[in-house]
């Protein structure tokens, strides 16, 4: 193996661990905050709060599920979805465009974490402008976000190579 892959690889690994290591730290201190309080509401901006919830669905409380089965189906999907992901990390040439699934992938073993750990994901980011709010979501959630809006930006104006 050349020593720039090697770099390339260690790289990617340490991008992933890094994004994961953000979600689990920012998770665990919600958690133990939510251990001291009956329920955890904490005011931080006025158009911001940490409230914590339990999502059993995808990103921001999307297709929730309350029965088991539908909860397991969809655990394995997300699974299946990483696996793509990583496949796609591996293939990817363009360093952007890794970059960005790298970030997702993170962000998605973040919360398939939690999902085993918990049998839910917390989230507890509440954005608002008054009485409306937006999906209550976690740190995860943004990298995958972020990940996603990064992949459609290259494919809207990087130039294709035929």
């Amino acid at each position: 193996m050349i020593k720039s892959e090697k770099k390339n690889i260690i790289f990617n690994f340490l991008t992933v661990i890094v994004v994961f290591f953000l979600d689990r730290s920012s998770k665990i201190y919600i958690l133990k905050l939510a251990e001291f309080e009956s329920s955890l509401d904490i005011y931080v901006l006025p158009n911001l709060n940490f409230y914590l919830i339990w999502n059993k669905g995808i990103s921001f409380g999307l297709l929730p599920f309350s029965d088991s089965f539908g909860y397991m189906a969809l655990s394995f999907l997300i699974s299946f979805l990483i696996l793509i992901i990583l496949i796609m990390v591996i293939k990817e040439e363009n360093n952007f465009k890794k970059y960005s699934l790298l970030l997702i992938l993170g962000g998605a073993l973040g919360n398939l974490y939690d999902r085993i750990k918990y049998s839910a994901v917390p989230d507890f980011i509440d954005l608002h402008i008054g009485n409306i709010h937006w999906f209550i979501f976690n740190v995860a959630d943004i990298f995958i976000s972020l990940g996603v809006v990064c992949l459609i930006y290259a494919e809207l104006f990087f130039k294709k190579e035929e």
